[in-house]
């Protein structure tokens, strides 16, 4: 994990880089939000097209959507863990933020 960040001189922390580290923080809990609204989504897609289902390629379809819906909210949960311990790596290897210095 430290490898990706390994390039970058951690002595001095200014606010813009405190901000990038807060926008990154708000981005990905609006991805994992996107995929769990899109595994909802799915569940409850399935569980519809299962109770009107007339032919059988409906109920197949239907029966489909659930895991799907359940494997995305999944994914989406397991890579917002992945990054959230990378941004808290990032965060807390620099420096702290009592003298955060305005960028000029």
């Amino acid at each position: 994990m430290n490898q990706y960040y390994s390039k970058f001189n951690n002595t001095d922390r200014i606010l813009r880089d405190e901000l990038a580290i807060d926008r990154t923080i708000l981005s990905n809990e609006r991805t994992l939000l996107a995929y769990l609204r899109s595994g909802v989504a799915l569940v409850i897609a399935g569980v519809s097209i299962m109770h009107f289902a007339e032919m059988l390629w409906f109920l197949v379809l239907g029966i489909a959507c659930i895991p799907g819906g359940i494997v995305t909210a999944y994914v989406g949960i397991v890579r917002y863990r992945r990054m959230n311990r990378s941004i808290s790596f990032v965060r807390h290897r620099m420096p702290e933020p009592d003298n955060v210095k305005v960028a000029e």
